[in-house]
Parts: structure tokens; sequence; C-alpha cells
């Protein structure tokens, strides 16, 4: 509990309307977009300036008191639910595009700025940032930090660690740091760039960015492949990257995502087929991406691929794209509760590991679709419950476990982009290994001491034990 004297000056530093502690902001704060997860703060506090996030940090760390920072909450992992109560710090008001330097192709902004929002200003002159969360019509670039945010452009652009190259934060004891800066070279000394980014939360409070820029491809093609066969789809993705073609997007839909998708947008899905790949291909040359595309129909098709299908114009491209950036939410139509995670495999094993996921939601009774970034292994098993049944619930705990487990086997990863937080901190020595786990610990140490950053997330009280299942030698 905060007492009264604390949340006097912590008033005092931001004033009176942007510190509160009535119930509404309270419950309105106790929660993200990860379902069954919840707990009150004490107090939530929306800062304006860097200055004033260091002020509130130093009053935090003298008394102890638990931050959590956050952008809009958009997160899967209850990365942003405060499990120790203490302050929510939300970064909304500090949301300004700082600059975009375009004769260094860069951008500066501060970490409230909604994603969207900025994409739109960088396309208005030309040029291009990679990285697309799904949640990006309301996430925020700070939390797209926090979280290393991936994307549909993450196979041939990465995500985006890949593109910060300098960031300002504000340690747990207040202090204001600078990390990098306008430069694509930079090997002084560690690299706190990236280990801030991806850092949950848990290491500083990241108040301003800079990342890279390039140029806005020119020329975009889409198309849709279907498959009667799950391996014939996957064996395409292997063969496109194995022939040298890094499309912009190749995702991966399945039966059963592809008919809640269709069933809400109504544009021309094939319910019958068991996967699809939407694949885009996007470049600077017509030449080149004519040259790509041909290729990979061909491939499609060589592979088993029982139609490829063109989109007519980019209003038909754009709605296919949007079907799938719009898998969660419609999947979230189907019951109360959806739980979607992103466990991740080598992209040779991606049929395998959809396999395991059908074996797994039927051994379990549990109903489960499954879509994902298939040209970089990143699927996300997508299960509609019920958070009401207990009973059910525990089978889709056990099933996801299953998922986890069957991904470590396959060389995969329990998440490629959604961070652990909460969700995954019992799996996390399951990839890390015991030493991983000391070496993790001794930087979060470093960091903070008092333990006041985003408590309770990434580490488990106690580790699941891995119970390894045989799913038939895949």
């Amino acid at each position: 509990m905060l007492d009264q004297s604390i949340r006097d000056k912590l008033r005092d530093i931001v004033g009176p309307t942007w510190f509160k502690d009535d119930m509404e902001a309270l419950v309105s704060y106790s929660y993200d977009a990860t379902p069954m997860q919840q707990a009150l703060p004490d107090g939530v506090i929306f800062p304006a300036t860097t200055q004033q996030v260091s002020d509130i940090l130093k009053i935090a760390n003298e008394h102890r008191i638990p931050i959590v920072g956050r952008g809009a909450g958009s997160n899967l992992c209850a990365g942003t639910v405060p499990l120790e109560g203490g302050i929510v710090m939300v970064m909304n008001r500090m949301n300004k595009l700082l600059e975009i330097d375009t004769e260094n192709l860069t951008a500066t902004f501060q970490a409230g700025l909604n994603t969207k929002a900025f994409h739109t200003e960088v396309e208005k002159l030309g040029l291009f940032y990679p990285p697309d969360p799904s949640s990006m019509i309301i996430s925020t670039l700070g939390g797209n930090i926090m979280e290393c945010a991936g994307g549909l452009r993450g196979l041939k652009y990465g995500t985006t660690k890949d593109h910060v190259i300098g960031l300002e934060a504000v340690l747990p004891n207040g202090d204001i740091i600078r990390t990098g800066g306008k430069l694509y070279k930079d090997v002084a000394g560690y690299d706190l760039t990236k280990l801030l980014v991806g850092s949950e939360g848990t290491l500083a409070i990241v108040t301003e960015a800079t990342v890279k820029l390039m140029p806005a491809p020119k020329y975009r093609k889409t198309m849709v492949a279907m498959y009667s066969d799950i391996y014939a789809a996957a064996r395409s993705v292997s063969a496109i990257v194995g022939n040298r073609i890094i499309p912009a997007t190749l995702e991966f839909l399945d039966n059963a995502t592809i008919r809640v998708v269709e069933g809400f947008n109504k544009i021309g899905l094939p319910v019958e087929m068991e996967a699809i790949l939407l694949i885009e291909q996007d470049g600077l040359d017509e030449s080149v991406v004519e040259k790509d595309i041909v290729e990979i129909v061909r491939i499609c098709k060589e592979q088993g691929a029982v139609e490829v299908k063109m989109a007519a114009d980019a209003a038909e491209a754009e709605k296919l794209m949007l079907a799938r950036r719009s898998a969660l939410s419609t999947c979230a139509r189907i019951r109360p509760t959806t739980i979607l995670e992103d466990a991740t495999v080598p992209r040779s094993k991606i049929a395998d590991m959809v396999i395991a996921i059908n074996e797994i939601a039927k051994k379990y009774n549990v109903q489960i679709c499954t879509f994902g970034h298939a040209g970089d292994g990143n699927l996300h098993p997508t299960c509609t419950t019920d958070a009401r049944d207990p009973d059910e619930i525990h089978r889709v705990e056990q099933a996801f476990e299953e998922i986890f487990e069957a991904a470590i086997r396959l060389g995969g990863t329990i998440t490629g982009e959604h961070g652990v937080g909460v969700v995954k901190a019992p799996y996390l020595e399951w990839k890390v290994g015991a030493a991983g786990i000391e070496v993790m610990k001794a930087i979060k140490q470093a960091f903070d001491p008092n333990n006041i950053m985003n408590p309770g997330k990434i580490f488990a009280k106690h580790t699941r034990k891995r119970v390894v299942i045989d799913h038939g030698g895949r």
C-alpha cells in the first residue's frame, strides 16, 4: 500500500489529475490482453517527461514500490499485470514523434507513440518501418520494444530488435541513460540497446527510441496458395526459402482458422482446404518482384498446392492481409475466452508442429486454431474456451504445456514474439537451462537490486518439470 505522503509526492511530480488511485482506475489497469490474469495496483501514474519518470522511480526505489511500465496493454503474456501491486506507469502521454531524419534514415519518438500512427507518418515520406505486429492499431512503440514485437514481415525484415539503434531509458534508481544513437555501427562496450529491447520492463523504463528506416517498397504482389495436405504447405515454405527467395510475408492458416476467418470476413477463402499460405513479395524493382512471384507459384504447385490465386489488385491484397491480421479477433468470436500462444520451431518442422498441436488438441478435447508466420517458424496455436469451466481450463493448460514441450523437442522455443511475462515463466528454464536462468537473474540484480521493476515476470518461483512426450517419433 502507498501511504499518503508518497501519494502526495507522486501528485506533486505529475500533477493531481495524472496520479489516480480510485477504484475505477485501479480496476482498469489491473489486467491486459492476456486472459485470466488480473491483479490490482495501488496506484496508476501518467508521466509526461523523462524527468518525471526519473523522479517517480527515485521514490519507488527508495520505498521499494513495484513499478509496472505499460503502453496500450495489448501484450499476451500478462507482462503488464501488476502481480505485486505497486504503481502502473502508463506511458501514453509521452507520445510525440520527435524526428524523422531523412539524411540518416532514422526516426526518434517517445515510447507512448501509437504504432500505426508512426507507420502512417513514415510512409508519407516514402519511407518504411518494417515491424508490423498484429496489434499495431492499438499498441505503442514502447510496448513493441519491451516485448521485441515481430509481425507478418519478420521473415524478410526481422523483428523490433533488428531496427532499434538507440534508446533513452530510466534505471530503477532514477538515473537516465542513452544507448546507441543514429549509428549503424557501434561496438563501444556491451550492447545495452539490444539488452533492453525485449526486457519486458524488468530492467528499466524506456522513454525514447531511435530506429532505422528504409525506402518504402514500390512494388508488391500478393497471392494465396491452397492445400489439401498440411505437409505440402510446410514443404512449400521450406522450398521457397531453400530456393533463396525471402518473401515479405509468408503466413500459414490451418483449416480451423480458415473457417473462422472466412465465416467473419467473407473474402472467399477455401474452407475445404486443410491449409493455405498467404504470400506477399515486395521490392524496389518490379522485375525482381515479378520474377520471385513466378518462382514462388511454381514451387507451390510443384510441392502440391491445389490452386494458387493472385490478388487482383491492391484492395484484394489488403483484404487478404487484413484477414490474417484479424485471425485472433475472429477466433475470439467463437467462445468467451481466447488463449493465443506463439511456439516457434525451425521452418522445416512446421508441419510436424501443426500435426502435434492437432493431436494434443484431440487428446485433451479442446479446440485449437493454428495460424502464424510460417516463414520464420512462429506459429500461434489459439484455443477458444471458457474461463468459467475449471475442468476445461485445466485441460487447456495441459494441452499448452505439451505444445511447449513439442516445440522444444523440435528444436524450437516457447515464445517467438509475445514474451515470457507470467504465462511462459514456468517454462523458461526448458529453453535456456538452469545456467541461463542464473545469468539472467544476475543481469536483473545488476540493474534492479531492489526488484521494483515489473516483479514476478520472466522468472518463475517454480519451474515446471519437463516431461518429454512421444508424438510418434517426430
